[in-house]
């Protein structure tokens, strides 16, 4: 990996945040995708075609994979290839709420080794390179040592308690929530929450870039059923994600299989 491409993503996203902030407050020209009726906005569209162009301008050689740009499988020939969410948590954008992020990361042979997930309504820059450890706002942060469950605070959707989800017991822990699937990652890499779940297919642009951060930070992070994660798969989905330190990780796994 050139050793400014976490500077290069770094920069992208301050600029996807000008981008898409200039939009709030104003006509976000909201529409909803055919495939399964979420929703996008100018914004959304714009901040995309920012990053593919400034990015692929930057890094021709690599390949490019975004929740709003047409998938194209010449990625899957590529070393190197972006995986960009423009903004993960459009809903809350839309609704004016604070905990929208830009995720943006680099993969080669299937891992993530650079990544970015930004929010910039709450001054938030979660950064972490493969091998150099998780940071947010330039400071170290590390998960937390919360070893049983009920003890743990973790990050989910209602429905993921659901009993019939928990062959072996539905865990004692106690259930928040945040709409984006980067920010809920890079909460438990700062240890402010204990473990993040969801049980649901997870897109990669929405978990490439927090499945880094949260890994550097000290985590297991694996699908539901504790397979590795891999990015840049010609059906860019993932079996659901499960991160928590090793030994919560190792409890919460125990009782979903």
């Amino acid at each position: 990996m050139p050793e400014n491409d976490l500077s290069l993503l770094i920069e992208a996203a301050q600029r996807a945040a000008e981008i898409a902030t200039r939009f709030i407050g104003g006509d976000l020209g909201i529409e909803h995708k055919a495939a399964d009726n979420t929703p996008v906005t100018r914004a959304d569209l714009a901040v995309d075609r920012m990053l593919r162009e400034s990015l692929s301008d930057a890094r021709p050689g690599y390949g490019w994979l975004s929740e709003e740009t047409p998938d194209d499988h010449d990625r899957l020939d590529r070393d190197a290839t972006f995986i960009v969410d423009p903004i993960d948590g459009t809903r809350a954008f839309i609704e004016g709420q604070k905990t929208w992020a830009h995720s943006l990361a680099i993969a080669r042979d299937g891992a993530p080794v650079a990544a970015v997930v930004y929010l910039p309504m709450l001054d938030l820059l979660y950064t972490a390179a493969a091998g150099a450890g998780a940071h947010l706002n330039g400071a170290p942060i590390a998960v937390s040592g919360t070893q049983t469950l009920d003890a743990a605070e973790v990050l989910a959707t209602k429905p993921t308690l659901d009993s019939h989800h928990w062959p072996r017991g539905v865990p004692p822990v106690r259930r928040a929530h945040r709409p984006s699937l980067a920010y809920r990652l890079g909460l438990v890499a700062e240890g402010r929450f204990d473990a993040m779940l969801t049980l649901r297919p997870a897109w990669e642009w929405d978990i490439a870039a927090g499945s880094l951060i949260l890994s550097e930070a000290g985590a297991t992070v694996t699908d539901r059923r504790g397979g590795p994660l891999r990015f840049n798969r010609p059906h860019p989905q993932t079996d659901g994600v499960l991160g928590a330190n090793p030994g919560l990780h190792a409890a919460l796994l125990d009782r979903l299989t």
